[in-house]
């Protein structure tokens, strides 16, 4: 009787065990913070995490498909995809697709495809959305040369689903000469002259005889924190808030 009472003691304990594991998985998947650990990536150094969670929490679990230029890993073709890897833990039920200059194809794993080419060529960028069929969120991670981002952006931006999020990392080379960038705030050729662009853009209706452009009518609001940016698409500014990407469910 009393092997009996501790093998009953034994399973529920092991039971208990389980379920409090279950329960410790399921909220360290839901946390951004400590998959960037856990993934050993950068963005956790460069504290963009907090960001990301606060945007990409409200559509974690949609059926979405995330493209992050930039792999990570120089021309090793065995090294980087930290942050692919924790995308892909992080959004369950997304598909995770990234371009890199160099091939890294060796990185490839399920719900993780990976293109070849450079950021700066619209016509190879056209061809990856394409493939991909619907992009829900683009998370610019590559070269970080201004004019690369420059051209990314107006490629990739009006191929964005509707209610996307387009995401732009470590915006100070906006002010090095070494990646295009100016010390000079009034030069209108980096990133961040883009951005401030783009912040005209946003109220464009206040400005006598301004002739909206594509991203002046389709941005529904922008999100500034250091060296990041965050875009939301839409079509309807008066009534969209940019709260949250309402992807397709």
């Amino acid at each position: 009787m009393l092997q009996k009472n501790l093998s009953r003691e034994r399973r529920d304990k092991l039971k208990s065990f389980g379920q409090r594991h279950r329960s410790i998985n399921r909220f360290f998947r839901s946390d951004l913070a400590s998959l960037a650990i856990l993934h050993k990536t950068d963005k956790y150094s460069h504290d963009y995490i907090i960001h990301y969670q606060r945007h990409f929490q409200p559509v974690r679990r949609l059926p979405l498909n995330l493209l992050e230029i930039g792999v990570g890993g120089y021309d090793d073709p065995k090294h980087g995809g930290h942050s692919l890897r924790m995308w892909k833990d992080y959004f369950p039920n997304a598909n995770i697709y990234a371009i890199d200059l160099y091939d890294k194809s060796a990185l490839q794993e399920p719900r993780i495809r990976i293109f070849q080419g450079s950021q700066a060529d619209p016509e190879f960028l056209k061809r990856v959305a394409g493939e991909i069929g619907r992009l829900d969120i683009v998370i610019d991670d590559g070269s970080h040369v201004n004019e690369h981002v420059i051209v990314s952006f107006q490629t990739l931006f009006p191929l964005l689903a509707d209610n996307g999020i387009y995401a732009i990392e470590d915006l100070h080379t906006a002010y090095l000469p070494e990646f295009g960038g100016s010390h000079d705030l009034d030069c209108q050729s980096t990133s961040i002259a883009m951005c401030k662009r783009l912040i005209d853009g946003l109220n464009w209706e206040q400005i006598p005889d301004h002739e909206p452009s594509y991203f002046d009518q389709h941005i529904a609001s922008l999100h500034y924190y250091t060296k990041l940016a965050i875009i939301y698409k839409g079509i309807d500014k008066q009534h969209s808030n940019g709260s949250g990407c309402t992807c397709p469910k």
